[in-house]
């Protein structure tokens, strides 16, 4: 399978992560803010023995210490957690890095740490975080793709499953999906919809 799947929840909660893994998901982000050295790394130890034997590939969002000391195997960074992160000791432990991007400036910071991944966002309006960023509009994913080439393009930021086909004919490798699974009445069905529609051929 690729990395980062087609399909990429973010969460925040162990509850989440092992709904999730149970129902098949291949890459899941668990992003929990504002903890403190000890809770981080007692979130990922967990989160992580939930996902071992299952399909789910566990991506650590911003806490790269606790992720080397758990052995996770991916980690997720903004600009701000990368602009502090020691990238040789991350790179050193194994782990695969994502970062976020929304303008060229963070673009051009993300690209000269090699990222496996490049996300870029809010593609749309989203009320879950407060954004520096007016949403980028689908357009920009195909001038970041045409940017960075072979390295793959999350995008995140407000998407539907009923946006999916426009984001992924825009350029888009994979996508990042926060509140069309957590906020949806019914998210399992929500999630195996997802996994139909990226299952498909493109």
């Amino acid at each position: 399978m690729p990395y980062p799947d087609r399909f990429y929840p973010v969460v925040d909660s162990l509850a989440w992560v092992k709904r999730l893994a149970a129902l098949g998901v291949g890459t899941v982000q668990l992003r929990a803010k504002h903890l403190d050295p000890g809770a981080a790394l007692a979130l990922v130890r967990e989160a992580l023995t939930i996902t071992r034997g299952t399909a789910t590939k566990l991506v650590v969002n911003d806490y790269w210490r606790a992720a080397i000391e758990a052995g996770a195997e991916h980690l997720h960074l903004g600009q701000e957690d990368l602009a502090e992160a020691d990238v040789q000791a991350i790179r050193a432990a194994g782990l695969t890095l994502g970062v976020s991007t929304h303008d060229e400036a963070e673009l051009d910071a993300a690209l000269r740490v090699a990222p496996d991944y490049v996300a870029l966002g809010p593609i749309f309006f989203t009320t879950l975080k407060a954004m520096r960023f007016a949403p980028q509009g689908v357009a920009k994913i195909t001038v970041w793709k045409r940017r960075i080439g072979a390295i793959p393009l999350v995008a995140i930021g407000g998407i539907k499953l009923e946006h999916a086909a426009e984001i992924f004919k825009a350029g888009a490798d994979s996508i990042a999906v926060v509140s069309d699974v957590t906020q949806n009445p019914d998210p399992d069905a929500r999630v195996r919809a997802w996994l139909g529609a990226v299952a498909e051929p493109a």
